[in-house]
């Protein structure tokens, strides 16, 4: 008999169980035609769960419930399982972060998301208080992350499926950008978790909500009928005068406002510069041959050094890049989040090294004479690479710029590493031998 899981399709519940099974070779059915409410209150179900809670799985041995005991199950199918770690000291930790992530994250989440659905009555300082202790748990999370890529040891364990699939309800249905990146190294560790083919298989693609959900409002009980005043037959029906409606007045001290116009970009107040931004990208993206000759000749002869400025950032932590798929990653969803810069940057990012670890580096070139405010604002990576101005006079650094263009950038003797690249609107990520 097969294993099959019995959850809805996009139960986040389930998610943990489908995952651990993509990551230990186990074959997990999910059942067809699961409707919520319905299938589970059946008396099949009710065998299987008396108290009707998906998701269940269904097992040749019996039955077993709970989201984190059905992951637990599917990952110990498999002996010496990498998921549970390579010691007891990593196998409790990879524990702690289980319990942590439901005792702690997922239910301050869910204490938050109940009530303004309306499956739980909505009391604002019950609200409050969900709140400031997920604060205090995604605190104590971020610290954790700062110094690790994953939450035990250096590659994915239970901890971190059991840990993303409840961060995903926050982060698709309550926590948006404002309110996560006061959490940057969580946030990092999201995105990156998500991003896994294992994770992703299941999850699809996963969107930060822009929103919180407004409260579901109560609707008042209808007045009985035999409350209402009954009408006599032979009664008159009295006549209403009807008065002309008065304008309304504003209250004192107050006057409607106009809507504002939207602010501009400051950037856009910047004078005119005579380097035109998309006729590089299109230079740099349709030259195949002569490079130097082409490209990058053509950026000097374009480059306006008083309407842009050009950077070198490196990462600061490089000692966490021991994993050549997570370091591109990183620097993937890195990309994808200064997106918000297309119109007034361009920029490259090398992963470098024949062996972990890996650095990263890049080139930025940015409209004005600083990095736009709006974009540290924006984009939490930021803060995770140290940014240096490059001087253009200095011709060491000036060959560096060629270098980097070029993808040529020296690191101790290192190549690129192995063929990758990802392009959007002339920025890009490469590993190349």
């Amino acid at each position: 008999m097969a294993l099959v899981l019995h959850a809805g399709k996009t139960n986040k519940n389930a998610y943990k169980t489908l995952i651990a099974a993509e990551y230990s070779g186990i074959k997990v059915e999910l059942v067809q035609n699961f409707e919520m409410g319905v299938s589970n209150k059946t008396p099949e179900f009710l065998k299987m769960n008396p108290i009707g809670k998906v998701p269940v799985l269904e097992t040749p041995d019996g039955p077993v419930f709970e989201s984190n005991a059905i992951a637990r199950y599917v990952t110990r199918l498999k002996a010496d399982n990498p998921l549970y770690g390579s010691s007891p000291i990593e196998y409790g930790h990879i524990e702690q972060w289980i319990d942590f992530a439901s005792l702690e994250i997922d239910a301050n989440i869910g204490h938050w998301f109940r009530p303004r659905i309306g499956r739980a009555v909505y009391l604002p300082p019950f609200e409050e208080a969900a709140i400031a202790a997920l604060k205090r748990a995604l605190g104590a999370l971020n610290t954790h992350l700062a110094s690790n890529t994953f939450l035990v040891g250096h590659s994915v364990t239970l901890a971190d499926i059991v840990m993303t699939c409840n961060l995903y309800m926050g982060f698709s249905k309550l926590m948006t950008k404002s309110f996560t990146s006061e959490f940057p190294h969580v946030e990092r560790y999201f995105w990156t978790m998500v991003n896994q083919p294992n994770f992703s298989k299941i999850l699809g693609e996963v969107k930060q909500t822009a929103s919180v959900p407004p409260v579901s409002s109560a609707k008042k009980p209808a007045l009985p009928k035999e409350h209402a005043k009954p009408k006599h037959k032979d009664e008159p029906k009295k006549e209403v005068k009807k008065e002309p409606a008065k304008p309304k007045e504003a209250p004192v001290g107050e006057e409607e406002e106009a809507p504002k116009p939207k602010p501009k970009n400051p950037l856009d107040l910047l004078p005119p510069s005579k380097m035109i931004l998309d006729e590089w990208k299109r230079l740099y993206s349709n030259t195949k041959t002569n490079f130097r000759e082409v490209a990058i000749k053509g950026f000097w002869d374009m480059y306006d050094p008083e309407g842009y400025s050009l950077w070198f950032c490196d990462y600061k932590y490089n000692d966490e890049n021991t994993v050549s798929f997570v370091t591109l990653n990183k620097v993937g969803g890195f990309l994808q989040r200064m997106d918000l810069a297309r119109k007034y940057a361009f920029g490259k990012m090398l992963v470098i090294g024949s062996e972990a670890p890996f650095k990263v580096k890049g080139l930025w070139l940015f409209r004005g004479q600083e990095i736009p405010q709006f974009i540290i604002d924006e984009c939490y990576d930021m803060e995770l690479y140290e940014w240096k101005k490059v001087d253009i006079s200095d011709e060491a650094q000036k060959e560096r710029v060629n270098q980097m263009i070029e993808d040529q950038e020296p690191f101790e003797g290192e190549a690129l590493l192995d063929a990758k690249c990802f392009k959007k609107w002339g920025k890009n990520v490469r590993k190349r031998k």
